[in-house]
């Protein structure tokens, strides 16, 4: 045990060292490519609107942040294809396998590590992330409320600045001077517009950047008075009237904020994404409160609400004093007949009262719709901060999950570097990425429980990972196209050929005794087979028996053995003479079920059991005359052992 510990501890340093400079990689560029998706997302809330670096520095780092938990698994998926496949590529895995060292205790140092990265990534979603997406909204809904930089375009209409549109025919980059300009200003309402035309003129802020300073030189203004006697005049059929000035020199003032002013936080953190479990918790519990609270009113209202002018409370006096019990249920002396009611003052009074009774029917209604979503949007808030406390639980089971994907996955396909896995981790993300976001909408929407919609995608791929961590544990060829291609081959039975040739070293030597012995079984068996099926079936006993799966295998086991046997020989009439052997094909169809409760489902399922029938006839057919090929090639070898030519 003393001499093992330290070729075990070498073997997790080196698996560590292998692992973590991926990993690190691999995190970092996941990071990046969701970070530049972040930015083309909201690049039109940023662009054009004069921010500083250090804001726009301080909002990336956030988001950076935020988008955490989307680059993890990704990462973690990425660098464990990585890692395995090299190791499988260089034949590391095949020497630790060698020395006696499984695959688990290969991936044993990086499932602790994994451990401790789901634990670290549930504090992170709990403690860091609320922080984070805190600022980062702030951030983001200040920078979409600060008013944009002004840059005057050149030949057409700006109207970026509120209640202005501004033209400039040309403008000196150098000086800042602005030739041609038109101005529309609508910031008094449409009705008290005015139009400015200017030869040139000079745009500056002024020092506390809240308004804009128009310097207008040589132009003409045109101000429409909309005033109260102009209002007047105009009912009376006159035209509006309106001021025109000329000046050398005028000056125009705007509001225009261009300050960034930060919004207060203390909004975003009431919001679902600023909270942490013991808050997500406690607002769960208090709105489930209310919602109870508002449901048991409602139900009071309506089973408390008077109908047919009767009362639900009636006055008594209980121990001498004057309370409201509820009545009992009252039960008519006659039968009440509504139609001669409503008939009973006339046709119209009649149509009065349906009236009525619609126009209540409707008011009622509408007020039980607005309860209702009132309701709906309670329900809603507890599945937002239901939907971010699962979230807290379920990146950190992705990130197992997907180790025990890759991990396994790269040590089956044995490929390193970038290219193969990068492909295959993106599929797989993808596809984590479309069924998470399916299950997340579904429970928002209230389709599905919060839990299920948001535990989805890791029940789906936990069963991807348990298997491919068998296949990998069982040296499988998952991606063995040969072993697909056979597979296919013997199921729809395409016919297969040997080809065997004189081996330079033989280990056992091939005696003619025993090779005739092999020989002779093997014909008394196949001969046996042929003259017990000499009939066709019938539709009934092919369904009841067809042509014995064991028996088809006891025959190819003799067939290959003495095939097996005989390879080693240096004769090479005999060499050629055993590639004649067919290879028998283990069909399906040669024996439908082995059940017999299934084999009666067949019979009774005549249109359907009558096809397969049919393709069974067939494959019993190509069946026999393999073994009868067989029988043929047999007696040649028989003759070749007979001359002792071996």
């Amino acid at each position: 045990m003393r001499q093992k510990l330290p070729k075990i501890k070498r073997l997790y340093t080196f698996m560590l060292q292998s692992f973590l400079p991926l990993f690190m990689m691999t995190f970092f560029i996941c990071l990046f490519i969701v970070l530049m998706q972040f930015l083309w997302r909201y690049i039109d809330d940023l662009v054009g609107k004069g921010l500083t670096i250090d804001v726009i520095s301080e909002l990336f780092f956030y988001a950076a942040l935020t988008m955490v938990p989307m680059a993890l698994p990704l990462a973690i998926l990425l660098a464990s294809l990585m890692t395995f496949g090299n190791l499988g590529e260089r034949f590391e895995l095949t020497a630790m396998k060698a020395s006696g060292v499984s695959l688990f205790r290969t991936m044993r140092p990086l499932i602790v590590l994994m451990v401790f990265i789901a634990i670290g990534a549930f504090f992170f979603q709990n403690n860091v992330l609320p922080i984070a997406q805190t600022k980062m909204w702030t951030l983001l809904y200040s920078m979409r409320q600060k008013s944009p930089e002004v840059e005057i375009p050149e030949g057409t209409f700006y109207d970026q600045i509120p209640g202005v549109n501004l033209y400039v025919e040309h403008k000196d980059s150098e000086t800042g001077m602005l030739y041609d300009m038109m101005i529309y200003d609508v910031s008094k309402g449409f009705d008290n517009s005015r139009i400015i035309l200017a030869d040139s003129g000079k745009l500056s802020f002024t020092e506390d950047k809240t308004h804009l300073f128009l310097q207008l030189y040589n132009g003409e203004q045109f101000e429409q008075l909309q005033n109260q006697d102009a209002i007047s005049t105009k009912s009376k059929g006159k035209f509006v009237p309106y001021r025109r000035e000329s000046f050398s020199e005028k000056q125009l003032r705007v509001a225009f904020d261009a300050n960034f002013s930060r919004m207060d936080e203390s909004t975003m953190q009431q919001q679902y994404v600023g909270k942490n479990i013991s808050q997500l918790l406690q607002t769960i519990d208090s709105v489930n409160q209310r919602v109870d609270s508002i449901g048991s009113t409602y139900a009071k209202d309506i089973k408390e609400a008077p109908y047919f002018g009767i009362t639900y409370y009636r006055k008594k006096y209980v121990d001498h004093k004057l309370t409201d019990v509820p009545q009992n249920q009252i039960i008519l002396d006659d039968t009440l007949n509504l139609d001669t009611l409503l008939m009973a003052k006339g046709g119209s009074y009649a149509r009065t009262y349906l009236v009525q009774a619609k126009n209540k029917a409707k008011r009622h209604r509408q007020d039980y719709e607005f309860k209702s979503f009132s309701m709906k949007d309670q329900r809603k808030s507890i599945r937002r901060h239901d939907i971010e406390m699962q979230k807290k639980f379920t990146l950190s089971f992705a990130c197992i999950i997907f180790f025990f994907i890759g991990a396994p996955l790269g040590a089956i396909i044995k490929k390193g570097g970038i290219g193969t896995p990068l492909v295959i981790s993106v599929i797989l993300f993808i596809i984590y990425y479309i069924i998470d976001n399916t299950g997340y909408k579904m429970a928002r929407e209230g389709r599905l429980e919060v839990w299920m919609g948001m535990w989805l995608s890791s029940v789906i791929l936990l069963p991807l990972g348990v298997f491919f961590t068998y296949k990998a544990v069982h040296d499988s060829a998952l991606f063995n196209l040969d072993a697909y291609r056979n597979f296919f081959r013997k199921l729809v039975g395409v016919n297969e050929t040997r080809h065997y040739e004189i081996k330079e070293v033989v280990m056992d030597d091939v005696y003619s005794s025993k090779a005739i012995e092999m020989a002779t079984e093997l014909h008394e068996k196949f001969q046996f087979f042929v003259s017990k099926h000499k009939k066709r079936q019938s539709y009934y006993e092919y369904w009841i028996k067809g042509y014995s799966r064991k028996e088809i295998l006891d025959l190819e086991e003799s067939l290959e053995g003495l095939v097996t046997y005989l390879s080693n020989s240096r004769n090479q009439l005999l060499i050629n003479k055993i590639s004649q052997y067919p290879i028998l094909k283990k069909i399906w169809a040669n024996q439908p079920s082995t059940s017999m409760l299934l084999s009666w489902v067949g019979i009774l399922l005549f249109p359907i059991g009558i096809p397969i029938y049919f393709v069974g006839l067939k494959s019993h057919a190509a069946l026999m005359r393999d073994v009868k090929a067989v029988l043929k090639v047999n007696n040649d070898v028989l003759e070749l052992l007979n001359e002792n030519s071996i």
